[in-house]
């Protein structure tokens, strides 16, 4: 077994883990994310935390901890089975931190990130379908969620290979499982909407 390959797994999930959100609101605000709005450190409550600019360099830098990692082994021809890993460790670093005692953001923005590089039609298309959403409903964590379980459907119907399916459908899995208090909220009728106390920005 390639012990370089699983360093890179390794070092990929120690990279998606770094809580770009809270680190980025500390410095720029001095405020911490877990203590206003939902409490998650992803750039949606970024943003209301620290401003417009902490958001959005939070949803780069959410996007980029999965992008480079990712588009590194695409660039390297990687077998499609340690792409995958990689993909995969990047994301679950960034929902379940070690440094924050694996409570971290949704994984909107990396999940986007992660499937880039790998599978670009898949995620570009993607991309657009959560902002017609966004545009369509206003609700931001309904259209993440639909948006997330679109994706397999999207990689298959671009030719993507095995591993690239079961990775798309764990992230469709586990960002709806991220969402889940955004459910009950949208079933209550008690979900707000972008316009009124929400920004439009990926709840990541």
């Amino acid at each position: 077994m390639n012990l370089t390959l699983i360093g890179a797994v390794f070092g990929a999930y120690f990279l998606g883990a770094v809580p770009f959100g809270l680190v980025l609101s500390r410095l720029l605000s001095d405020r911490d994310p877990r203590d206003f709005g939902s409490g998650n450190i992803g750039a949606t409550n970024a943003m209301r935390t620290g401003g417009k600019t902490v958001g959005i360099l939070t949803l780069v830098a959410d996007i980029a901890k999965s992008l480079i990692p990712v588009g590194l082994a695409v660039w390297a021809q990687l077998p499609e089975i340690w792409i995958a890993a990689i993909a995969l460790a990047t994301f679950v670093g960034h929902l379940y931190p070690v440094y924050l005692n694996f409570k971290g953001g949704k994984g909107v923005a990396t999940m986007l990130g992660a499937m880039l590089p790998w599978q670009p039609l898949a995620a570009a298309i993607g991309f657009v379908l959560w902002l017609v959403l966004i545009v369509a409903s206003r609700y931001v964590s309904l259209s993440s969620i639909i948006a997330a379980l679109l994706l397999p459907l999207l990689v298959w119907w671009m030719g993507g290979s095995v591993p690239a399916l079961i990775v798309s459908m764990v992230f469709a899995s586990l960002v709806t499982l991220k969402h889940a208090n955004n459910i009950r909220r949208l079933m209550d009728g008690t979900e707000a909407r972008i316009g009124k106390d929400r920004q439009a920005s990926p709840d990541a």
